[in-house]
């Protein structure tokens, strides 16, 4: 097929994509269905797409990092879009699509921000204290550190890191800062190891990167965003996958795949009837033994599938 042919068959070391043949399948692809993959990254999942769609098939994907762009496929059926995936129903809109029918979002952040020492993401290097997976947005990691009160900084810890002693995480921070700032990574571990026991460093620090990280880029409330316009684009019986790798995510998709809300609340009307936007197709889905020694990265990942219910 002449279009299938235009697709490059690109390797790329950006992103191994996780739960790919699970995740693609999940989507239920028709040949000349539209779709979207809302975290492109190193492309691993948008290529697989491709390769179930026809010539008139479609895929928009999204993707904030200006370095993913790099990975953008040549095929006249693909179209890469900058941008925060909030803006989903605007840059459907902006591209003359009106429904889709399946949306792949692979949620966190890829192994190329991790292992690349100057975004800020990993404990492992000692770099500026970035963080931004848009590095055109203002808002870096060192702001949060160095600006936000103890008191935001104990909230933010123990809503999105879940770190159990954050009010003397946040308070070490705070008495450090006045010293001199706080600008990197190393600072930021050499502060808070003192307050963990050794045998629980690598996964407190995980925690407490992983809360600034969602801070920084919004990441919650971009989820958020996105799953209510999912629910307006994606036509009846079209899918929603989405991987997730930590409990906050995870939590938010689940309780709006069971009741369209965030809450969990399912709401009902004057004669008790349930009114949902999506039913789930089954149990969520979890790596294989194999997928995750070779990609350990994967270990975390869930993936939960919905469908869109027919509207009356």
């Amino acid at each position: 097929m002449k279009a299938k042919k235009m697709m490059t068959e690109k390797k790329t070391t950006y992103h191994k994509p996780v739960l790919l043949k699970e995740a693609v399948d999940a989507l239920n692809i028709h040949p000349d269905g539209v779709y979207v993959d809302v975290t492109f990254g190193g492309g691993g999942h948008s290529r697989a797409i491709l390769g179930k769609l026809g010539e008139k098939g479609r895929l928009i994907a999204f993707d904030r990092d200006e370095d993913a762009q790099k990975n953008a496929i040549e095929d006249p059926r693909f179209t890469l879009i900058r941008s925060d995936y909030r803006f989903l129903k605007n840059f459907l809109r902006l591209h003359g699509i009106k429904k889709i029918d399946g949306l792949l979002a692979d949620l966190g952040i890829s192994s190329h921000q991790i292992d690349e020492p100057s975004r800020g993401f990993s404990t492992r290097h000692d770099a500026p204290l970035d963080m931004r997976m848009d590095t055109g947005q203002r808002k870096t990691a060192i702001e949060v550190i160095n600006k936000y009160s103890e008191e935001e900084l104990k909230n933010i810890l123990e809503t999105y890191g879940e770190v159990k002693n954050a009010k003397n995480m946040a308070r070490a921070i705070v008495k450090a800062r006045e010293e001199k700032p706080i600008e990197t990574t190393g600072q930021l571990v050499e502060i808070v190891s003192k307050h963990i026991p050794q045998k629980l460093k690598n996964k407190v620090l995980a925690k407490i990167f992983q809360a600034i990280r969602i801070e920084v880029n919004e990441e919650l409330e971009s989820l958020k965003q996105m799953l209510k316009q999912a629910q307006e684009v994606i036509k009846p019986g079209g899918r929603l996958a989405v991987i997730t790798y930590h409990s906050l995510e995870d939590r938010l998709v689940k309780r709006f795949i069971q009741s369209g809300n965030f809450e969990g609340v399912v709401e009902k009307d004057f004669y008790g009837n349930v009114h949902v936007p999506f039913k789930k197709t089954g149990k969520f889905i979890v790596p294989s033994k194999e997928e995750i020694e070779e990609n350990p990265r994967a270990r975390s990942a869930k993936l939960r599938v919905a469908e869109k219910i027919q509207e009356n």
